[in-house]
């Protein structure tokens, strides 16, 4: 039985990738490194800043005058913030299929590798907050996707508010990317990829559903999942 629905933010809600991929460029970029859009769909599409960050230090991609990890974050956020506030847009259909979920009273959660602040920004925006009852972030856990650690972490806290208790295999993930999808295998909950970030022979093998838009999704789709 369907009891929750958890979220992927960047490529599922909001269409803020690109916002992301310019944001780590102006960082790094001044630091003798510049990520090409190719490299970072593939390699860094779903990671957090931190691990961002962190793998480019490690393979000394980055000059050694570079900040810590910590600075260049902070630098990244306050970046973030100014471009979503110009350009953050919900994708295409999110809006229904947010509602259709509340209209059959589904908790919904976001699992991000946003940090909080990213998220709340572009949700308070659109007027989309209270539609979920948690939000766990890149900066609220150790272990990023594909580490299952963010999506038990929304299902406990689900768990704390809802009754009666909701287990890991009546749960469906939202993805757009294969680093959420292994997340969510891991975890043991059934899974949608939508295409809004990659292809669908990219995605289709991790996913039991792949869509093109979530307004075509029903709520029996997401039932049978979990019979």
């Amino acid at each position: 039985m369907l009891k929750a629905v958890i979220f992927d933010f960047d490529g599922v809600i909001t269409d803020s990738e690109i916002l992301h991929f310019r944001t780590f460029n102006q960082i790094t970029s001044k630091f003798g490194f510049e990520i090409d859009k190719k490299s970072y769909y593939k390699d860094f599409l779903g990671l957090s800043d931190n691990d961002v960050f962190t793998m480019l230090k490690k393979e000394k991609l980055l000059n050694d005058d570079a900040p810590s990890v910590e600075e260049m974050i902070k630098q990244k956020n306050q970046l973030f913030e100014q471009l979503a506030k110009e350009d953050g847009c919900i994708i295409e259909g999110v809006r229904d299929f947010l509602n259709m979920l509340k209209q059959n009273s589904i908790p919904l959660a976001i699992c991000s590798g946003a940090l909080l602040s990213e998220i709340m920004l572009i949700l308070e925006d659109a007027k989309l907050a209270d539609m979920f009852e948690t939000i766990v972030s890149a900066d609220q856990v150790k272990k990023g996707k594909p580490a299952p650690d963010g999506f038990l972490m929304a299902l406990k806290r689900l768990n704390a508010k809802q009754y009666p208790e909701i287990n890991a295999n009546e749960c469906v993930v939202i993805e757009d990317a294969h680093w959420g999808l292994r997340a969510a295998i891991a975890a043991g909950m059934h899974r949608v990829a939508v295409t809004n970030s990659y292809d669908y022979d990219q995605l289709a093998p991790l996913a039991e559903m792949t869509v093109k838009n979530l307004a075509t999704i029903k709520i029996d789709d997401l039932q049978n999942l979990c019979c």
